[in-house]
């Protein structure tokens, strides 16, 4: 096993390259959906490697509920630098699973409230609320989302802004847009080096909408101006339980994209580009931890085996 074991825990450095690169080069739609699979998939290899530290530190404990066998110097000579390495690795996955538990939480207490918020109005696709603060967010469902939209923002669009708003946030209900940010939000918790993952993935859903907007009114100004004019109004306003579905996003960004000419719609970029050169890097990289946390837990399996009296 040796020091392939660490390998999980520094290879999303790999990925830091792909997560400017897709956002500026690739389509939203593809973008996020490599940038998510990468994420979750190096995550589950960093919790696997702490998991296997975590039981070699365990062992080593004065009274450890761990079978005697397990603390063997076989079993510590599998892994580099055991004493400290495996010590650490114990409150480092205790405060991973504190930090996601904590994330699913919040999560699911948010959508109970804003559904709470929803009772008694007619069961549409799109709730308006008579409130002075201008805001919108798509709030997700188990049968079906809704697009939830103050008066006050509604009064301040045009008709076809208005129009734009809607196909922004119905996207988001279409796509899954909030388990893409959810999967990012954990990925980044389980290992911090994922980060810059979970901020691209904010990007580039909020570009998929704008896209998708731009279709389903026929203008990409148009969409550019509702955008820039809800950014504007609703600055700041978004009650803060909300903040995890009423996302903005960079809008300067954002607009100056759907100004500019709409993105190829390409499933995988060439090799031979400089953003799919980095795709291309991530995903070995991918590759290489999932073998590495696959190969350091068939190892360490077999020689707990090993070590574990009959």
């Amino acid at each position: 096993m040796g020091v392939f074991v660490f390998l999980p825990l520094v290879l999303p450095l790999t990925a830091w390259p792909v997560a400017r690169l897709a956002e500026q080069r690739l389509h939203p739609r593809t973008a996020t959906r490599l940038l998510t699979a990468v994420a979750a998939v190096m995550a589950a290899c960093s919790a696997v490697c702490l998991g296997l530290l975590m039981v070699v530190g365990t062992a080593q404990l004065p009274g450890n509920p761990l079978p005697d066998g397990w603390s063997d110097p076989e079993v510590r000579e599998a892994v580099p630098y055991d004493e400290v390495a495996g010590k650490a690795a114990i409150p480092a996955l205790c405060a991973v699973l504190v930090l996601c538990g904590r994330t699913l939480w919040r999560h699911g207490r948010t959508r109970r409230r804003a559904h709470r918020a929803l009772t008694g109005l007619r069961g549409t696709q799109v709730a308006v609320l008579r409130d002075d603060v201008p805001y919108a967010y798509a709030l997700p469902g188990r049968q079906r989302g809704r697009v939830v939209v103050t008066t006050a923002l509604l009064d301040s669009l045009e008709p076809a802004e208005r129009r734009a708003l809607f196909a922004h946030e119905r996207s988001h209900l279409t796509a899954r847009h909030h388990r893409f940010l959810l999967a990012v939000r954990l990925a980044a918790q389980a290992n911090p080096f994922l980060r810059p993952l979970r901020t691209a993935v904010t990007y580039t859903t909020e570009r998929w909408a704008d896209e998708d907007a731009a279709q389903a009114v026929g203008s990409r100004r148009t969409v550019a101006h509702a955008i820039g004019k809800a950014a504007l109004l609703s600055r700041g306003a978004a009650p803060a339980a909300l903040a995890g579905f009423a996302v903005a996003g960079p809008v300067p960004r954002r607009v100056a994209a759907l100004l500019g000419p709409a993105p190829v719609a390409r499933r995988w970029p060439s090799l031979f580009t400089t953003v799919g050169l980095a795709a291309w890097g991530a995903a070995a990289a991918t590759a290489v931890s999932a073998m590495s946390s696959a190969n350091a837990a068939v190892t360490m399996t077999l020689i707990l085996y090993a070590a574990t009296p009959l």
